[in-house]
């Protein structure tokens, strides 16, 4: 029996916290209410949104536990436990990273026109500490040197295989892939990581090892890694190759054509509202206006920008990342992966609807309407986050 394994059924699934909305039972897929997510930096492992594809995998015995290095490379390389606790203990690495689903805010792009996929509120995202080493540091200890675009064999993306068993890929193992030239970079960043919050992975995010690629959509940050494999064209798997595509509003599932598009990688400029819900009865006077921020690609929040006449006028939110220190975009003391929150007091005379829209360190910023993004598969809101306020007797 192998010490890491994909099982047939949801018999043995994890535990989970009992306040989750759950938007798919078989496979797990849940998020928070959103009033939790903004309320600390850093997301309770057991508050993180949880993203599946098939049954969470089982660990037998963690000692056998290996994972292997294959490919186009000159010395494939099987690692165990023990050997992944000594390379770790040298080279060990505590960033801050926000992982972020694709379909995070799919539930409002689907309010336009039907879309295919999980029904995410805007709590598909967490902010973690993850505990691990630089992809780039191990793979040069197999022989790969930092910054390696190509290697001599002709590898030029690294593959991450999981033994999660999906029935996208027809019963074979979930992967995706990156640039080499990002995962042999230290600068990027790319860590594979067996902790979370100073705990060890929980199985749900992963346990006992995973691949956390910073910036880009979470389904790149592989889990439940069996094998990493360096390779001449992107990953040809189901999730690379016939999904997480941007397509225009004018594809539909008749005339689509998944070889026109790129994989996702880098997410755009994103922020939601955690305050408020979709719709509320607050009272008159002032209130606060509060949620999260996040750039992908490694760059900052340039601005936040909130409207109470539903974009006619604008105030600029405060941000921050440490409580009570202002965040300054591209501050070198700054977690460059990590989400930022923000805040505002409004004054709401009357009801209105309130907007909010990010702006990034390169000048991109929130789309007005989700209608301008709409997309078959629902991936990508990223436009103004806007709710709905009506004065009355109680506040929520």
């Amino acid at each position: 029996m192998p010490a890491l394994r994909g099982p047939s059924d949801y018999s043995r699934e994890p535990a989970r916290h009992p306040c989750l909305r759950i938007n798919s039972k078989d496979p797990f897929n849940a998020e928070p209410p959103r009033s939790m997510l903004h309320t600390t930096y850093v997301t309770p492992v057991d508050l993180f949104y949880k993203r599946n594809h098939g049954p969470i995998p089982i660990v037998d015995d963690i000692e056998r536990y290996c994972f292997s290095f294959r490919g186009l490379i000159e010395n494939p390389k099987t690692l165990f436990m023990k050997d992944i606790r000594w390379i770790f203990q040298n080279i060990m690495s505590l960033p801050l990273y926000n992982v972020q689903c694709a379909g995070n805010r799919r539930t409002a792009m689907s309010e336009v026109r039907t879309v295919k996929g999980v029904g995410w509120d805007v709590a598909a995202i967490g902010n973690a500490v993850w505990g691990g080493a630089k992809l780039a540091d191990v793979l040069e200890l197999i022989g790969i040197p930092k910054c390696t675009r190509t290697t001599q064999s002709g590898g030029r993306h690294v593959e991450f295989v999981s033994v999660d068993m999906c029935k996208e890929e027809k019963g074979g193992p979930y992967k995706a892939s990156i640039p080499l030239s990002q995962a042999s970079n230290p600068e990027a960043d790319v860590l594979l990581a067996y902790e979370m919050n100073y705990e060890p992975l929980n199985r749900d995010h992963g346990y006992p090892l995973r691949v956390i690629v910073p910036g880009v959509i979470g389904a790149r940050s592989v889990k439940w890694l069996d094998s990493i494999n360096i390779i001449a064209e992107p990953c040809q798997g189901f999730f690379m190759q016939k999904d997480y595509k941007m397509f225009p509003p004018s594809v539909n599932w008749d005339n689509i054509d998944w070889s026109t598009r790129r994989p996702l990688m880098d997410f755009p400029i994103q922020c939601a509202i955690c305050s408020l819900e979709d719709i509320n009865v607050i009272k008159h006077g002032k209130i606060t206006v509060s949620g999260y921020a996040a750039a992908g690609g490694g760059r900052g929040v340039e601005r936040v920008d909130i409207s109470v006449d539903g974009g006619k006028t604008w105030i600029e939110a405060s941000r921050f990342q440490k409580p009570g220190v202002p965040y300054v975009a591209d501050d070198l003391n700054n977690d460059k992966w990590a989400w930022v929150l923000f805040q505002a007091e409004v004054d709401v005379p009357h009801s209105t609807e309130i907007v909010a829209k990010a702006v990034d360190t390169a000048a991109n910023v929130q789309p007005e309407n989700v209608e301008e993004i709409w997309n078959l598969r629902g991936v990508l809101n990223t436009s103004w986050h806007k709710v709905q306020v009506r004065l009355g007797h109680s506040a929520m």
